[in-house]
């Protein structure tokens, strides 16, 4: 795995922000942290020393932090896939931005409402491989929405391990901005393969309310 090496501070199984006591939490000996783990639709925030944990196919997660306060966090997220020709997915544009911009939009300000400043925000992605062979390339088109999203806002991209077609595994530190990412082969990768194809199937079957709540 790459990582960034920087100092922490420690957190306890009591320390989790309002919100978020749903979110699977454990002890990692080998960090010698707390982790959360995320699955695809969540996310989580942090200002503790401890680790956030997803794995990632033809998903995006967005790695966000305050550095300065050493606020932040992390969400899983794919976009809804269009039925039929391509022309079709004009007609689901609205619903693919608002599935983006929702995990993107709540992930941001849950930073910001835990003591963040948007202007101290830096972020980095990862995720959007081609393991859907079957499939059109659902990851690319997340890439390509995380960035343009990031363009849009003026928020400040520092790093990204996107595309490729093998899953990735992602730990993410936010309290110090520490990335560590294991590249996955064999019977993980057709397990999250299954899995991803099973939520993306609930994602397109998904009906376009007022309100998607994804989180």
């Amino acid at each position: 795995m790459s990582e960034v090496m920087a100092s922490r501070r420690p957190a306890t199984a009591q320390n989790v922000l309002p919100g978020f006591e749903h979110v699977r939490r454990y002890w990692d000996p080998t960090q010698s942290c707390m982790t959360a783990k995320i699955l695809p639709g969540e996310y989580y925030v942090s200002d503790q020393d401890e680790m956030i944990s997803t794995v990632l196919g033809s998903c995006v997660s967005a790695c966000i932090r305050d550095r300065q306060r050493q606020i932040g966090g992390m969400n899983h997220f794919m976009l809804p896939e269009p039925v039929g020709d391509r022309d079709s997915w004009s007609s689901t544009v609205s619903r693919a931005a608002r599935y983006g911009n929702d995990a993107m939009e709540q992930l941001i300000n849950r930073i910001l409402k835990a003591g963040g400043h948007r202007n101290d925000l830096e972020v980095k992605i990862f995720g959007g491989g081609r393991v859907l062979a079957q499939m059109t390339d659902i990851g690319r088109r997340n890439i390509a929405f995380v960035r343009r999203y990031i363009e849009t806002e003026k928020l400040n991209l520092v790093a990204e391990d996107v595309g490729d077609v093998h899953p990735r595994q992602v730990q993410y530190f936010p309290q110090t901005g520490r990335v560590r990412v294991r590249l996955m082969h064999g019977l993980q990768e057709s397990r999250l393969v299954d899995t991803e194809k099973h939520y993306l199937k609930r994602l397109a079957n998904d009906p376009i309310k007022g309100e998607v709540e994804l989180f």
